[in-house]
């Protein structure tokens, strides 16, 4: 019996395609102008996220993905770059915002991350819709299921983070949510 989540789950290659947005627009929130409580949110939470993203292409991505493309260049790379990636965020989180070099080294990160993105959006993704079509729902629903896991092992940093990366909209939503409830408590409470 087919798994009813994988016809109702997101195909695969959209997840990949979200990922690759979230990671573009938290590139365009960075500025080395921003308070270094603000650019440490960003990078912490961006970081996080694209360690999430390529645990993700490396467990159920790449290898369905290696089935049907053997001796595929870009793909045959996508791990190496990962690796790359993974010892920029590694230098990042050893040092804070206060450094001096830390400004260049997310923009290196940034740049190795949009060259990523580009062979994985130009390339990848479209021979996995070819050659995948039928398995992208089933794949989508297994990304979900595993996301779901590892951002469960962390909540509260990931929570704290996209408090530092989104605060005006933080504290727009904490105080239209404030209101709400103080509007629904009787007014013997108030």
């Amino acid at each position: 019996m087919p798994n009813s989540n994988a016809s109702v789950s997101p195909t695969i290659t959209s997840m990949i395609r979200l990922d690759h947005m979230h990671a573009l627009a938290a590139f365009h929130r960075y500025h080395t102008s921003s308070a270094q409580w603000r650019k440490h949110a960003i990078v912490t939470s961006t970081c996080d996220a694209l360690e999430i993203h390529a645990q993700l292409e490396e467990e159920l991505f790449y290898p369905a993905l290696a089935v049907v493309l053997t001796d595929n260049e870009t793909l045959a790379k996508s791990r190496p770059e990962h690796d790359e990636m993974r010892a920029i965020i590694d230098k990042l989180r050893a040092m804070g915002p206060e450094n001096a070099p830390y400004d260049e080294l997310f923009l290196q990160l940034m740049r190795e991350v949009i060259h990523h993105i580009a062979d994985e959006e130009t390339v990848l993704l479209p021979a996995a819709e070819r050659a995948l079509k039928h398995e992208l729902r089933r794949l989508g629903a297994k990304m979900t299921r595993r996301r779901l896991q590892l951002l469960g092992q962390r909540p509260r940093e990931i929570a704290l983070n996209t408090v530092g990366t989104f605060p005006l909209a933080t504290f727009l939503i904490g105080s239209m949510l404030l209101f709400g409830v103080t509007r629904c408590l009787p007014k013997s409470r108030r």
